[in-house]
């Protein structure tokens, strides 16, 4: 083999040895640098709205029976301090392992009505394109497969039997309650029971909860990509809503 040969040949594996070096590097990071991923809900209390100095706990007027609409204006998406409609679910990346993906959306809306201790109505809507991730890429592609958030873009959750509190919560205090309702994913509806935590502060209430989704159940189809294994059947959608009586 002559050296004018051999130049090429060396050219494509030092290429090739540069590669895996940054592919190798990049594991590492995503492994063990990579920052942790917001935790579930329900593992830590939800962030209570202060209340200002010398007003009085509790809704400002006439208790808490009434409607109380969705208020985005509290808290902020940086730190998930505020109204948020999310999943996470595991995946397995090519030459990684594997990966929890959380994304949230921070466009709800919706409002409930309380009579006396019990929660008769209850409506909430999460625009599923506002979905996101630690992968930007990953997010622009649940337009078009997964949840296909193009075709599909909104989630929605309607109370069907109402929520027994038991008592009126004292300010700052949680109270776990089941809604019973019907969660529509993906064009498909379903009949849910989803566990939640009510907790009172000022005049803003703060609910949080979580669902087990099996995928095939809303007929999503699993997303992939060259460097996407798998992804796993069933995951989790999660939410934390702030409501301030209207």
């Amino acid at each position: 083999m002559t050296s004018q040969t051999r130049r090429p040949v060396t050219l494509i594996a030092a290429t090739i040895a540069i590669v895996l070096l940054i592919a190798g590097a990049f594991g590492l990071w995503y492994l063990f640098f990579r920052p942790a991923g917001p935790a579930a809900v329900g593992s830590t209390a939800a962030p209570l709205p202060s209340v200002a100095a010398g007003a009085s706990a509790g809704p400002r007027t006439g208790g808490i029976g009434g409607t109380w609409k969705v208020d985005t204006s509290i808290g902020s998406f940086s730190d998930f301090s505020d109204s948020f409609v999310g999943y996470r679910i595991q995946e397995e990346l090519a030459g990684i392992g594997g990966n929890e993906v959380v994304g949230r959306t921070p466009a709800v809306s919706g409002s409930m009505t309380v009579a006396g201790t019990q929660v008769t109505d209850a409506t909430i809507e999460a625009d599923l394109t506002g979905l996101t991730t630690d992968d930007s890429n990953r997010d622009r592609q649940l337009a078009r497969q997964g949840i296909q958030t193009g075709q599909f873009p909104t989630a929605t959750f309607k109370l069907t039997s109402p929520i027994e509190l038991g008592s009126i919560p004292a300010d700052g205090r949680s109270v776990d309650v089941k809604a019973k309702g019907q969660f529509t994913l993906h064009g498909q509806t379903r009949d849910v029971e989803v566990p939640m935590k009510a907790t009172l502060s000022g005049d803003s209430v703060v609910l949080t909860g979580s669902l087990p989704i099996v995928l095939a159940d809303y007929g999503i189809d699993k997303p992939n990509s060259f460097k996407v294994l798998s992804i796993a059947d069933s995951g989790t959608m999660e939410l934390q809503i702030y409501f301030t009586k209207s």
